[in-house]
């Protein structure tokens, strides 16, 4: 068993699409990121994030996975 859950290599896909670097589709979620966040205030940017990190927590449901990110994500601030 790995000593960690959490995936940190590039892990986007798309079911049934190819892409032609593996990069390809973070590049288009991060872009479909950036492009919600438009228009939007500091405020409503931050509500939206607490929004998004809760609904994608509650998809990904595997407490020690989020434990691991909670972590990671401290320890690179």
């Amino acid at each position: 068993m790995p000593s960690t859950l959490l995936k940190t290599d590039p892990h986007f896909h798309e079911p049934g699409r190819r892409f032609f670097r593996d990069f390809s589709p973070g590049d288009e979620f991060y872009e479909a990121l950036i492009d919600t966040h438009n228009g939007l205030s500091d405020e409503q940017s931050e509500a939206l994030n607490a929004r998004l990190i809760l609904l994608l927590a509650n998809h990904i449901g595997d407490l020690r996975v989020l434990r691991e990110a909670l972590a990671a994500a401290k320890a690179s601030a």
